[in-house]
């Protein structure tokens, strides 16, 4: 062959491999992930919720894959978060509930899920709360912060830095506060007081809802936070308006990037307290504001589908709807949920909560919904949000590097319907450790006692000094400790659990 010939022939091979990459890009779906707080597995419609409905959901449900044994990979939010992401346990990077001051915990050179969607040609954002962390030592709120979300692999971002009861009460467009007076500037500090917003202790007559020791900070719009800050007046958000503003983002970066793949991580503030629902959604269910603000999000969810119709992209976008751990009704704010909750059963038939081992703590409410590959139904597969890394990147066709997503699996086909196949063992961290195999769920002892601020939450976390195992297909709600008739299966699942606590 002459060496014209070969050159063309070369620069004909390629052109169609860069065709035929182009193509594979444009057809892989969209993904949305919509992550709501503190949701329990009873709290939607389809899911036996009573006193308030869900209807978005439940289309969503009724017209996709319901899932009634996916978890999150903790029973709190920053661990759950950081897992989704990284595709590793939190545990590894002792990752905990940071306070919205705290560093970014995501290395920055690490592979992450929006990293790896970004080399299948995504666009990626993330639009909600966010916890974790900022920066990498004292944040200057009045300045572009650097390391967050960009450095995690997404191309836009609007924040709420951590949790709505925590200082600084702004939000943040790609590591800037909007709207921000530069002549305002913004202090914010965790432990030691200064002198700004007022005192939630020293005013309790300024606060919407009252709170317990914790929530005692700086009054911002009649809601005490934790932490003080100072300044930064024109940029505070309104509780009321969070969704809408949410919502609104979400919306905006979905028609902004409706020619090309993108990847929505939606994170919902909503059921998270203070639950300060807006006017539209006061006394829309029969809990007051924890059921009002269930109606709130579900509204949220309905105006992404629906915006993801108009753009004509909803046959062919992944939507996976989920919570970041187990539903709690007394966490801070006094807003009488424990009164209102009626007959409804946040966990459903399942024992625990937010904070707890126990299996309403990581079994959450999970739909998968994709008209163009997913057939309706219910799948009682074994599945982990850790393992979404592996599953999507499955799905797009991309490799994960050596040292990256190193607990995620590949259970695609099972996130799809077209498998009941999930996880042989499956870790639920809290403040111990509970460890799934088959219908067999254990939990470590503890010899530590429950601390005073869990108690005061009316919460069980799970702590035993003796080991506890139950058969969840006979025992869904942990009731009969199985451990000292089953000392086989016991030992089984500690050398199971120590393996992949010492990897």
């Amino acid at each position: 062959m002459k060496l014209s010939a070969l050159i063309k022939s070369i620069v004909f091979s390629t052109l169609c491999c860069i065709a035929f990459q182009a193509c594979a890009q444009h057809n892989n779906p969209n993904i949305v992930i919509i992550y709501v707080d503190d949701l329990g597995y009873g709290d939607i419609g389809v899911n036996g919720a009573i006193g308030v409905e869900t209807p978005h959901i439940d289309t969503l449900a009724k017209n996709g894959l319901n899932f009634t044994d996916a978890h999150c990979s903790a029973s709190t939010c920053t661990p759950s978060r950081y897992s989704l992401l990284t595709g590793s346990y939190a545990f590894r990077n002792k990752a905990e509930i940071l306070e919205g001051d705290a560093p970014l915990i995501i290395n920055p050179n690490m592979g992450t899920l929006p990293k790896m969607l970004q080399k299948a040609g995504y666009k990626t954002g993330v639009v909600g709360k966010w916890h974790l962390g900022l920066g990498k030592g004292k944040i200057n709120w009045n300045e572009y912060i650097p390391l967050g979300p960009k450095e995690v692999g997404f191309d836009y971002s609007f924040l709420i830095p951590a949790t709505g009861d925590r200082v600084p009460c702004v939000f943040l467009e790609n590591q800037k506060v909007v709207g921000l007076d530069p002549n305002d500037p913004i202090t914010v500090s965790y432990g030691t007081r200064i002198e700004g917003y007022p005192w939630g202790f020293q005013h309790p007559e300024l606060l919407k809802q009252h709170t317990d020791p914790y929530h005692q900070g700086s009054v911002i719009n009649g809601i005490s936070r934790i932490g003080y800050m100072k300044g930064g007046k024109e940029a505070l958000w309104v509780d009321e308006n969070i969704p809408y503003v949410l919502t609104d983002k979400a919306n905006t970066f979905i028609s902004n990037n409706k020619d090309n793949p993108f990847f929505l991580y939606f994170a919902l503030h909503d059921i998270h307290q203070p639950r300060i629902a807006n006017i539209k959604f006061v006394e829309s269910s029969t809990m007051g504001p924890r059921g009002d603000v269930i109606a709130q999000m579900d509204w949220c969810v309905g105006q992404v589908k629906e915006a993801l119709e108009k753009q004509g992209l909803l046959e062919n976008t992944l939507i996976i709807f989920t919570s970041d751990n187990g539903p709690i009704l007394d966490d801070g704010y006094i807003d009488y949920a424990r009164e209102l909750v009626g007959d409804h059963k946040p966990g459903g038939i399942y024992r625990g909560s937010k904070y707890s081992a126990y299996e309403a703590g990581t079994r959450m409410p999970t739909v998968v919904h994709w008209p163009k590959e997913v057939k309706p139904g219910t799948s009682n597969a074994l599945l982990s949000q850790v393992d979404l890394y592996a599953s999507l990147a499955s799905l797009v066709n991309q490799n994960i590097e050596k040292g990256d997503a190193v607990d995620s699996q590949n259970f695609m086909d099972s996130w799809l319907g077209k498998s009941d196949k999930g996880r042989k063992y499956l870790l639920e961290e809290s403040y111990t450790f509970g460890f799934r195999m088959d219908n067999w769920k254990y939990i470590t002892p503890k010899d530590k006692p429950v601390p005073n601020w869990i108690v005061e939450k009316f919460v069980d976390p799970g702590f035993r000094t003796e080991p506890q195992l139950y058969n969840l297909y006979e025992d869904p709600s942990e009731v009969k400790n199985l451990a000292s008739e089953y000392p086989e299966i016991v030992a089984k699942m500690e050398a199971e659990l120590k393996e992949i606590l010492e990897q």
